[in-house]
Order: structure tokens, then sequence, then C-alpha cells
């Protein structure tokens, strides 16, 4: 079965940090690119980070740009969210996605993202971030 897993997420202060895992399975990751978009209720999704598993590039929303870093282990079939310096509007459901065009240009644009290239979705995990 394809599984993407998403986990990491919990209740951390102002200022503080997290890591988010995607775990992936069933599916060859390395052909992959693997986004994190996040979702605050009443509000549109909005894609934060990606990473091109055919190079490497990695892509940030303006709004996590210095504070976020995504990077893969592909030993690992994971990839993470290193997420500092924190804010209340940080606060979100985290999803991890897979399109396997490989390169995030198809999937990733400037803090958003092409749904219809989306291949498989993990299940979210949420981040709480209080002040």
């Amino acid at each position: 079965d394809v599984q993407l897993q998403a986990s990491g997420g919990g209740l951390v202060q102002a200022g503080g940090s997290l890591r988010l895992s995607c775990a992936a399975s069933g599916f060859t990751f390395d052909d992959y690119a693997i986004a994190w978009l996040r979702q605050v209720p009443g509000k549109e999704r909005e894609g934060i980070s990606c990473i091109s598993s055919s190079d490497g590039n990695t892509y940030y929303a303006d709004s996590v740009k210095g504070r976020f870093t995504i990077s893969s282990d592909n030993a690992k079939s994971t990839v993470y969210l290193q997420m500092n310096s924190l804010k209340r509007e940080d606060t979100a459901v985290y999803y991890c996605v897979a399109d396997s065009s490989q390169t995030c240009g198809e999937l990733y644009y400037s803090g958003s993202y092409y749904p219809e290239r989306i291949d498989y979705w993990g299940q979210g995990t949420l981040v709480t971030v209080s002040s």
C-alpha cells in the first residue's frame, strides 16, 4: 500500500522549534517531488515548501523562508521540515504530498501548488504555536 505518514506535530511556544517528518512507503521515493502544505480552518491551503527528488532543489513560501528548512533522507524515504522561530500564525494542520514529476516546478509555486499534480497525500499533523 502507498502511504505518506506525516508526524512530529504538537504544541510549542512561539519562538520554539519542531521537526515534521514525512515517511513514504509503497512507491519509489526517489522519483517524486515532495511538498509540505498547511491549512488553517476557514482559510485556503498554503503551499509552504517543496523538495525536488531529481536535483535536490528546495523552495519556500515567503511566509516561512529563513525559518523553515526542508530536507530529504532518501535512504529512509523520509522528508523533514525543520521549523524554527515558530509564530502563532504557523498554527495549522500540515500535510505532505507527493508528485511523480520529480521536480517541484510542476507541483509548487510561490506559496501555492497545483492540486491536480498531487499523487499521494499524507494524513496531516497538527502544529499549534502558543504565545
